[in-house]
């Protein structure tokens, strides 16, 4: 969305005061209003969902399924948690959208079968090589062009969509769990994992003193080089090195006994 001048961001502001003020009532002109202010955030969200599908998917039909998905986030937003619409609507946008593709089952019959045989030939070659292979392997296994692998793949992609509204599973709470409770942050830390990294450290550490205990840190946690730990603690590099090497050593016959518990 484009940048909004401080008149224009109170003016908007003032209509969600005015929308606001009576739940009971909505007052479509405001509505339209908000809906004419957010129309961007659909469109972005529905180009970038377009652009992953095949052929055969208008960009309008999108649009207007997301434009149904704001038109519920604008009534169900409570702007008293604090948060803003923008961040709050985009998920009921894209899910809107994702919904109508599930719905239309848009995907052609002939870009399953392709995507079945892609997957089939990315299994197969995965076997044989002991990892994932490359396009120009797939293009001699399937015996179809570079180009077309590519294609295929990206049409494979598209079949994939999942709506993340769907539900993942009943409760009997009041609030059922949906695809995207149950989805992996891989970009977020593992809890458990920081705690046991810590607890290794401490381990590691104990016994050390001050400058093998800053050689173990910067080299294994912080990933300094041997010149770079040198520079900090005013030692020479091979001399970083020796002690490391010593460290290590030391480390291994105090620890050896130990590898099962650490899953080595």
């Amino acid at each position: 969305m484009a940048t909004k001048t401080a008149a224009e961001l109170e003016e908007i502001q003032e209509i969600w005061d005015q929308y606001k003020a009576n739940p009971e009532v909505r007052d479509e002109y405001l509505r339209n209003r908000l809906v004419e202010n957010y129309m961007p955030l659909v469109r972005y969200n529905g180009e970038r969902i377009w652009q992953r599908l095949p052929e055969g998917v208008e960009l309008d039909d999108l649009i207007s399924a997301g434009i149904f998905g704001l038109l519920d986030a604008i009534d169900a937003f409570d702007r008293s948690r604090g948060v803003k619409f923008e961040t709050y609507c985009v998920p009921r946008i894209r899910g809107a959208m994702l919904d109508e593709l599930r719905s239309m089952d848009w995907v052609p019959r002939l870009v399953r079968s392709k995507a079945s045989k892609l997957n089939e030939a990315n299994k197969k070659l995965n076997e044989k090589h002991g990892r994932a292979p490359t396009v120009q392997e797939l293009s001699e296994f399937m015996q179809i062009t570079v180009p077309e692998v590519e294609k295929w793949q990206q049409e494979a992609n598209a079949v994939g969509l999942v709506s993340l509204n769907k539900k993942w599973y009943e409760t009997d709470s009041y609030k059922d769990v949906r695809e995207i409770d149950v989805l992996e942050d891989k970009k977020g830390e593992d809890p458990t994992r920081r705690v046991q990294k810590n607890d290794l450290m401490r381990l590691v550490t104990k016994g050390l003193n001050r400058n093998e205990r800053l050689i173990i840190i910067l080299y294994y946690y912080e990933e300094l080089t041997m010149k770079e730990i040198g520079a900090t603690l005013d030692l020479s590099e091979s001399r970083v090195s020796q002690m490391h090497s010593s460290i290590v050593a030391r480390l291994q016959q105090q620890l050896g006994p130990r590898r099962v518990e650490f899953g080595a």
